[in-house]
């Protein structure tokens, strides 16, 4: 079975995991990046005031999504992406979060996808100060990349996987998680 994932990141407009404001996806085949995408979410109403502290940190306003696509209205294109997948995500609790609760916030039925964390590969990967992103992604040969943008975000996160998968000499997905030590989750368990 080859190396193949779709990374995911989001960017959200607030404190709630409803409120994606982007998208960023880079799907791996074989242990290669061959497709990337990103675009913006106008969050639902209810969910969708920018909070500074976001937008200072993303630099997306709410003036930028005016004319994006709702959740729903993006959801089958990002499903239709990462297709049967497993997502990876650096700090996957958040995004897998995001992808669950905006789902049940929208009515979207959420596919059953699962889901590894290359923050936790990191950490079993690598001997860092910190196991951020950028530092992370760094040790993984990729670098000078635009942290916070979900897009660029993603595809660090797919170079993460693809550095550890060389270093364990696993040659799939399941196989990296159980080399590093670390667990492949469903992403529709309930929120602890």
């Amino acid at each position: 079975m080859p190396l193949d994932f779709t990374a995911i990141d989001f960017e959200t407009a607030n404190s709630r995991p409803e409120s994606a404001c982007q998208v960023g996806l880079a799907k791996v085949r074989d242990g290669m990046v061959v497709d990337r995408a990103a675009w913006l979410i106008r969050p639902p109403i209810g969910f969708d005031e920018f909070f500074p502290f976001n937008s200072t940190i993303h630099g997306i306003y709410a003036e930028d999504v005016v004319n994006a696509r709702g959740w729903a209205e993006q959801f089958d294109e990002l499903r239709d992406f990462a297709g049967d997948d497993a997502l990876a995500a650096h700090s996957a609790t958040f995004d897998m979060g995001v992808l669950r609760r905006a789902s049940e916030a929208t009515g979207v039925d959420c596919p059953p996808w699962r889901s590894i964390c290359s923050l936790q590969l990191a950490r079993r990967t690598y001997r860092l100060e910190s196991y951020r992103l950028p530092i992370a992604a760094a040790a993984a040969g990729f670098t000078d990349f635009a942290h916070h943008d979900a897009g660029a975000d993603a595809l660090a996160c797919a170079h993460i996987l693809i550095d550890a998968a060389s270093r364990f000499a696993a040659s799939d997905i399941d196989a990296l998680a159980e080399s590093a030590g670390i667990s492949i989750a469903p992403i529709l368990q309930p929120v602890a």
